[in-house]
Order: structure tokens, then sequence, then C-alpha cells
């Protein structure tokens, strides 16, 4: 396993009120380590602090999301951006370990946008080649570190503050969350890190692409949803409410969809 050169890099993260406004951007700096998977393409894996996060799945009849409990979270390190399509076709031309991997399987082509139309198990078996690459465990995160991820220390629905708009995140713009104006429905995914960062410097926890997670989809009422696998942080395809921190789904671990994708998360020993 080779050892990590940890880089710090710096950028800014908006914060807007609930009409939509930019407040302010603030400048801050994480540290992140570069993992590459073949001659050209590499992974930017970023520092996720420890936290003591509050998370609970509650479910209603028209929304699932999650609400407070006290959870301990330590730190990992998380990609930067959702897997790329040509991150995807690095990994997918290593050995085969479970499952052959198309190289090129998403709806929306473009070497810089989101892998997506790829199964959980696809994304497993991702983490997996990965891992037998670098000697690094690598893995989906889970929904509690996918959300510590997300929200980068905030409390407000989105990481952006009260609301969120297209200018900062890709989903139908033209639905509003709060007292915002109406924005843009750009109708596909948008090259990985088109938008502003969140405070630890991650790109895209809201919008472009849902994200695979480890855990089972658990809920509350009575429907047996234990063979589907959690996605969080909503798509291009979503209205605003469904890109909010705490909002979650599920999928068929076995299914495609041009709405998902993923990113991989890793601790450093």
């Amino acid at each position: 396993m080779a050892e990590v050169d940890l880089q710090t890099f710096e950028y800014e993260t908006p914060e807007i009120n609930r009409k939509g406004q930019l407040v302010g951007l603030q400048k801050l700096s994480n540290q992140l380590f570069l993992e590459p998977l073949d001659s050209k393409q590499v992974l930017n894996m970023v520092a996720v602090p420890s936290s003591q996060s509050r998370v609970r799945w509650v479910h209603s009849k028209h929304r699932n999301f999650a609400q407070a409990r006290h959870t301990s979270a330590p730190a990992f390190f998380i990609s930067q951006c959702p897997i790329t399509q040509a991150q995807w076709a690095a990994v997918a031309a290593l050995p085969k370990v479970k499952r052959e991997l198309d190289p090129a399987p998403s709806h929306f082509q473009g070497s810089r946008r989101p892998v997506e139309s790829i199964s959980w198990v696809e994304a497993v078996e991702f983490c997996t080649r990965l891992s037998h690459l670098t000697g690094r465990t690598y893995r989906l995160p889970t929904e509690a570190q996918w959300e510590q991820a997300c929200r980068a220390g905030s409390h407000t629905p989105f990481h952006t503050g009260a609301t969120i708009t297209s200018e900062w995140a890709d989903y139908v713009g033209t639905y509003t969350f709060a007292g915002e104006a109406a924005g843009t429905y750009r109708r596909q995914t948008l090259d990985v890190g088109s938008f502003a960062p969140n405070a630890f410097g991650l790109h895209d926890m809201h919008g472009n692409v849902w994200e695979w997670c480890a855990d089972r989809w658990q809920r509350t009422d009575a429907r047996n949803t234990l063979a589907q696998r959690s996605i969080r942080g909503g798509g291009w395809l979503d209205p605003p409410e469904r890109l909010r921190s705490t909002s979650r789904s599920g999928y068929d671990p076995n299914a495609l969809n041009r709405t998902i994708g993923f990113r991989v998360m890793t601790v450093l020993s």
C-alpha cells in the first residue's frame, strides 16, 4: 500500500438566504490526497473530519428523510466528486473480481460527467477493484458518512443555507424550495465540479446524480424494502426538496437508472 501525500487545497463556498441571494463566499482550505487509477486518471480523496452527527430515518406518506439523533462519526476520506465516466473506464479496465463492468454504461456521455446507469453491485465491484489496485480498502459510504460529508458542519436544509438555486446545483430549477426565484432545468447531468463546493471542498453533494450508499434502505412503515440500497443527494431530474441533506430514497441494487451514480470513501490507518 503506497503512502499518501496529503496536500492542502483552497476554495470558496457560498451561503445563500431564503430568497436565493448570495450572502457571501467563505474562503476555506482542507486536505486531500491523489489516488492514481492509471497513467491519466486520478481520484481526489478529500478529508472529512470526525463529528457528532444527528441522524434518524423517518418515513411519511410523501417523503423519506432523516431527522435528529446523535451518532458518533469518525474521520475518513471521500472522493471530491461523483465518480466520472473516465474514472469508471479506468477501473473497468482492471481485472475482474466478481463481475464484468461495461466501460461506457452512461446515458449522458462525457468523460467528466458522472458515471450513471450503473447498479449498486457494479459500484461495489468498482470499489473492490480499486481496493486491489491500491492496497487500501475502498467502499461506498454509509448514509451517515454521506450526510456527514454533505453537511460539512451545516445544520440547514442544504449546505448552501436555507435554500438552493440552479446557480449552485443541477436539478429541476423551475421548482422552488423557499422564497427563491425559479431557475433553470438543464434536463441532463453536467460535468462534475461545475458548481462551487461545500465547506469541506466537496462538489455535487446536491443534485447532478443520486449516489449509492452502502446501507440497506430502512423504512419505518410495513413495506419490506430491505432488498433495496440507499441513495442520497438527489439528481438532475428532481425538485429541490429531494436534494436536501436529509433527503433519502432506495433502489434495487441490480437495477440501472440514469439519475444514479456514486462516490467512494476510505480510511487511512
